[in-house]
């Protein structure tokens, strides 16, 4: 169960904040309210003017409202008044007003399902930003276990314990593990399990030294005084520490030790002896520094993380500086970082999105390009695994042009012995070249990379409060694989808000254009403000709703990503209402303007009713057509709108809401909403005038459509 803080933090940050895509439905709505309530409310107050004073209305009663100067004046206010109202319902039809909410229910519901996912969404917008994630950056994967470990020139065994190593150099080792870190210990008071914190190298060295060597932290500081501490850099890859007993013997009255920590050939170069397996001094000459380098080229290419651990004693008289040379080298330990199962296919399942992986590490080239063939970022059969450009060390990319590393930045799959401005350049780079990137932190120096990125994902359980801070995304069981399922919701947050705005538009248009029609053609219109309104609330809360819930496919997976509605330039940008969602809109509409018109015109001499019941029957066709049209907007291009569907039992709990509620507005409601009760065959043939609505959304999707954009062409034909 999600702890209480987690959840008090998603409603801390989903409150009050206006997402891109909300901003972007607002200025749309706020674009057609304009013209809409101007242009159309005007034009239909001269239309309707013209009738009145011509004599063409007439009142309840069946008289003529405006019969000259025998008018009263009271009669007049209140025509008018009438003709203002139904100029600006007509207005209003045209705009999709809802549409900012219907995104707020889609965020809600996917980052309420994304908790049970474990990951917690601290802001709204990088939901939504995530579905049009290019790049992915991984920073760290947070795995690591130590797999060897090298006293002198000899390997101690695959499970080393403290009585295989010398006693001298045992000590030694404890010291430097213990004392020489930002990590802690922390063991259980009843039971056996062991918590170790830190960074995810440290925590394998603790596990490590505490596990398998007996290490014991908390009377290892109360043997010790620490002078001075360097602590880790990530330019120059080590940490030092200097310390004295405090309880002073005969052997050790007046000696400071020193201990280094560090990638392995930066503290060889500060070495000038070693440790053998004996426990005993030896000097190193060139031959044997050849032999170590040897050794930590192996474990490198065997995708081990070298370490090494080296110690110098010197007087007191000496002072407390670190000591930096003339050191002996005490041991290499290799840390191994293992892909899990579930990496592997969650970066596989990222690039058959459409979304490339690089990675981004502090390891030297040989065991980044391991980790990264291991876990799929390169491939044997790839291009990618030949090119010398795809795998780079952050110093060269630092040493770049500007120009070239925007070049470059593209190809690059891998960066070893990246320093954090690294990791924060190449972030910049991916951005200046349009992309938008994600990126996956588990270390504090990760801080600066996560707030530059679009979208910061931290590990809840080994991210630091920083990173987690800096974060936009928590992922709390720091499982990869939750990134292709919060890639996955984050696509469906902008195909749901697609298929609601195909819903709503085709309501709105078709509304409109039979208002239109019978102003002009001087007849009642069919939809009074009071049904309008009931037809706005079917569509603007329960369509919206109902679309809402629907659950990310596997097809939004293997599609290339959508792009930002809030591009960073032009030419990225794409329309929100894509040409086939104009196709559906546009023939579904046609649809439902010719099949009300008929029933307008002509309902009461095919159904043989008066006009009250032609007008509930109007209401109903209308309603039931929206009903249906929301299962045509489940699939925007697939024509199997059916696929799925009785897995999203919300769905179908609305659609059948829906039905009952028109129903009872009808039957139970009829003096409030101006309706008459219909018989079963009345109701049989508004359900078989929208039920064709499914048919026609099957024939409409064979048709092919354009791949420029709708308002590009009809800019065109207008500059034509």
């Amino acid at each position: 169960m999600i702890h209480l803080c987690w959840w008090n933090m998603y409603l801390n940050f989903v409150i009050n904040e206006e997402t891109p895509l909300q901003a972007w439905l607002n200025k749309f709505a706020s674009s057609i309210a304009k013209p809409a309530l101007a242009v159309l409310s005007f034009l239909i107050v001269v239309a309707l003017l013209v009738r009145y004073f011509t004599g063409n209305t007439e009142n309840e009663k069946g008289n003529q409202e405006f019969v000259g100067s025998s008018t009263k004046a009271g009669a007049m206010v209140i025509s008018m008044v009438r003709i203002i109202a139904v100029a600006v319902t007509i207005g209003l039809v045209a705009i999709p007003e809802g549409l900012s909410w219907a995104v707020a229910v889609i965020l809600a519901y996917s980052g309420n399902r994304m908790i049970v996912d474990k990951v917690i969404v601290r802001k709204r917008s990088a939901c939504e930003t995530m579905g049009s994630a290019t790049t992915i950056c991984i920073l760290t994967l947070n795995q690591m276990k130590v797999a060897k470990f090298w006293l002198g020139q000899d390997p101690i065994g695959e499970d080393p314990n403290s009585s295989s190593i010398a006693a001298n150099v045992l000590n030694l080792i404890q010291q430097g593990v213990a004392l020489n870190t930002t990590g802690r210990v922390y063991r259980a008071t009843s039971g056996s399990n062991t918590e170790f914190c830190g960074s995810p190298s440290e925590k394998a060295l603790l596990s490590w030294a505490s596990l398998k060597l007996g290490m014991e932290m908390e009377k290892l500081k109360q043997n010790y005084s620490i002078l001075l501490v360097e602590a880790f850099n990530s330019e120059k890859k080590r940490s030092g520490v200097s310390i004295r007993r405090r309880t002073r013997t005969k052997d050790d009255n007046s000696t400071i030790h020193v201990h280094w920590k560090g990638a392995a050939e930066i503290i060889l170069a500060m070495c000038s002896s070693y440790y053998d397996v004996f426990g005993r001094m030896k000097d190193m000459d060139g031959n044997e520094r050849r032999i170590f380098e040897k050794i930590i080229a192996d474990m490198a290419a065997s995708s081990l993380r070298c370490l090494a651990l080296a110690h110098v004693q010197i007087p007191d008289q000496e002072g407390h500086e670190l000591k930096e040379d003339g050191l002996a080298l005490i041991g290499l330990v290799g840390i191994e970082d293992p892909c899990r199962p579930e990496v592997r296919k969650a970066v596989d399942d990222c690039q058959k999105a459409g979304v490339n992986v690089t990675m981004i590490t502090g390891d030297n080239v040989f065991v980044a390009r391991e980790i990264a063939t291991e876990c799929g970022i390169l491939r044997l059969d790839d291009q990618d695994m030949n090119d010398t450009e795809a795998v780079v060390e952050g110093e060269v990319f630092r040493n770049y042009t500007p120009e070239e590393r925007l070049e470059k930045v593209e190809k690059i799959r891998v960066m070893a012995r990246s320093s954090p401005c690294d990791k924060l350049l190449m972030v910049q780079c991916l951005k200046e070249k349009c992309h938008v990137v994600a990126v996956t932190g588990g270390e504090t120096n990760d801080s600066q990379a996560l707030k530059e990125a679009d979208i910061g994902l931290c590990m809840g359980i080994m991210g630091t409060q920083v990173e987690k801070e800096s974060s936009d995304i928590i992922i709390l069981d720091d499982n990869f694989a939750s990134i292709p399922r919060v890639l996955g919701w984050g696509r469906s947050v902008y195909n749901n808000t697609q298929k609601i705005i195909q819903l709503q538009l085709t309501v709105n248009i078709a509304a409109l254009v039979i208002n239109i029609v019978e102003v002009v053609s001087a007849h009642e219109i069919p939809f009074t403000m009071l049904k309008l309104l009931w037809v706005n609330i079917i569509i603007d809360t329960l369509g919206a709703l109902a679309l809402a819930t629907e659950q990310p496919t596997k097809e939004l997976l293997t599609e290339k990503p959508p792009p930002p509605v809030m591009s960073r330039t032009t030419t990225q940008a794409q329309p929100l209402i894509t040409n086939i969602m104009w196709r559906n809109i546009l023939f579904q509409a046609l649809y439902q303007v010719v099949a009300i018109l008929i029933l307008q015109f002509s309902g009461e001499s095919i159904f043989h009713v008066n006009e009250r019941v032609k007008d509930t029957m109007i209401l109903s066709t209308s309603v039931l057509c929206q009903v249906f049209n929301q299962v045509n907007a489940r699939r925007l291009e697939k024509k199997n709108v059916f696929k799925g569907i009785h897995k999203n039992k919300l769905f179908l709990g609305i659609i059948g809401i829906t039905i009952i509620l028109q129903m009872v507005v009808v039957e139970l409601l009829k003096k409030f909403t101006d309706t008459e009760s219909l018989s079963l065959g009345q109701w049989g043939a508004c359900l078989g005038i929208a039920v064709l609505s499914l048919p026609i959304g099957w024939v409409v999707k064979c048709i092919p459509v354009s791949d420029k954009p709708f308002v590009m062409q009809l800019s065109s034909l207008v500059e034509f």
